[in-house]
């Protein structure tokens, strides 16, 4: 049993870091396309190789994004619930299933994700790499959904075109490795930590998906309510 959850853990991060590495061919054939002035125009449901008007995110504004994605509201609702899960199956067991054990989780989660953030906020800032999500909402509802996916693997260079996000791909694992130096001995492990880089992407998938859509279901839904 023991060796089937790895090997499951194995291929879920084998499959992610896949698809990431696949990403980047197409990322360079999108910007030639886009330079060459006789290419046949973009599909409207595909989402834009780059954001035109485009301001390079400044040090005060990489300070605010890991601020916002460490102990934003939608950040600290995220840990909260995730800790919630975690106390109720008891996992892992040193903390017990009790109201501590719940502060004890969720001050581990946060304190991972605060280093992550740092690592890529710091990281990206010597390439030139803008941590920030930015909305496709003129994009049809597919493109949209392409948009989140793809921008949990690339990110934004100085001119705001689309390149892959190798600060990420530093941080997510690099911060999980490094928070086994305090977390829990059975979850202080390589397996534990490769399982916790494959949901650190899944959650940018869902981070991603928050920014683009909570906005209209806020408008559309929300505010005609209250």
């Amino acid at each position: 049993m023991g060796h089937s959850s790895l090997q499951i853990k194995r291929t879920l991060f084998t499959g992610i870091l896949s698809a990431a590495a696949a990403l980047t061919p197409l990322v360079a054939r999108a910007q030639e396309v886009q330079k060459d002035p006789h290419a046949d125009p973009p599909r409207p449901d595909a989402p834009s190789m780059s954001i035109k008007p485009y301001h390079p995110i400044t040090g005060g504004q990489r300070v605010s994004w890991i601020l916002t994605s460490t102990v934003g509201p939608s950040a600290l609702v995220v840990e909260a619930v995730a800790s919630a899960y975690n106390t109720g199956q008891n996992e892992p067991k040193e903390y017990h299933g009790t109201w501590s054990g719940f502060g004890k989780r969720f001050g581990i989660r946060v304190s991972q994700t605060a280093t992550s953030n740092v690592m890529e906020a710091g990281l990206g800032s010597i390439w030139g790499e803008d941590p920030r999500y930015f909305r496709s909402y003129s994009q049809p509802f597919k493109g949209r959904v392409k948009n989140v996916v793809i921008s949990s693997f690339l990110t934004h260079n100085r001119n705001g075109q689309f390149m892959p996000a190798y600060a990420r791909f530093i941080a997510i694992p690099g911060s999980n490795f490094l928070s086994n130096t305090w977390r829990a001995d059975s979850e202080a492990n390589s397996s534990q930590a490769l399982e916790r880089t494959a949901w650190g992407f899944l959650g940018e998938m869902g981070r991603n998906a928050f920014l683009e859509f909570w906005p209209d279901f806020h408008r559309r839904v929300l505010h005609k309510k209250f």
